[in-house]
């Protein structure tokens, strides 16, 4: 079951990661810092209108690699330009599943690409549709389930690329964070945007509270119950 569903409401814990000056956003009192695993809201850094919601995976000193052919993370600590690294952090995957999602892709008469998302049993298809897959990875001693579109592949090219290294390498500065969706494939996150500001973060997700079953830009048909209560 994917972390977050279009249609969920969540409770987000505001002072988890410092009393911030409400005008300015500097923090005034320090009560913590996202932990590798976190799923964090933050202030979208080209457009802090924005509130985006993505899991913490790499924290300041991080050298984090993505293989975009294998979908996996790698995360090495205690890094800094010039000077080597520490040894990997143990990040595991299980094998890769066919999940209860699918995900249609269509056009309308005007050209213009949608996307939907919907929760149906294995043996059911839909129009236009293709079954997402998933797995299990774990970050330290965080474990949660992330979705793939078998057929998709990253756009590596459009990946923000950090001066002095390989394209999908990235070292996290001081104060800042790197951040991911558990929906890989359909996520807008560090990989094309960069690194997330300390002075961005709104607060920590540690629960849903309503959940609707509902599409993007429709109105809702049902209320998942099953999916009320905390989220990691």
């Amino acid at each position: 079951m994917p972390t977050l569903l279009i249609g969920d409401f969540i409770l987000v814990e505001k002072f988890a990661y410092g009393i911030k000056d409400p005008i300015y956003q500097k923090t005034l009192i320090e009560t913590g810092h996202p932990k590798r695993g976190d799923i964090v809201v933050f202030k979208y850094p080209e457009d802090p209108r924005l509130d985006y919601i993505k899991r913490a995976v790499g924290l300041p000193g991080d050298k984090v690699t993505y293989d975009p052919v294998a979908k996996q993370v790698t995360i090495q600590p205690g890094c800094s330009s010039g000077q080597a690294c520490g040894n990997a952090l143990p990040v595991t995957y299980t094998n890769v599943e066919p999940s209860d999602f699918v995900q249609t892709f269509s056009r309308s008469n005007g050209g213009e690409a949608s996307s939907g998302f919907w929760q149906l049993p294995k043996g059911e298809t839909k129009a236009d549709g293709i079954r997402l897959t998933e797995r299990q990875e774990t970050l330290g001693d965080v474990t949660h389930r992330i979705l793939m579109v078998p057929i998709a592949q990253d756009q590596v090219g459009m990946y923000y690329h950090q001066s002095g290294l390989p394209l999908a390498t990235w070292i996290v500065p001081p104060g800042q964070y790197f951040m991911m969706g558990d929906n890989r494939d359909n996520s807008a996150d560090s990989r094309y945007w960069g690194f997330v500001p300390e002075a961005n973060l709104v607060g920590k997700a540690t629960a849903i509270w309503m959940s609707f079953e509902k599409q993007e830009g429709e109105w809702p048909t049902g209320v998942r119950l099953s999916r009320i209560g905390g989220i990691h």
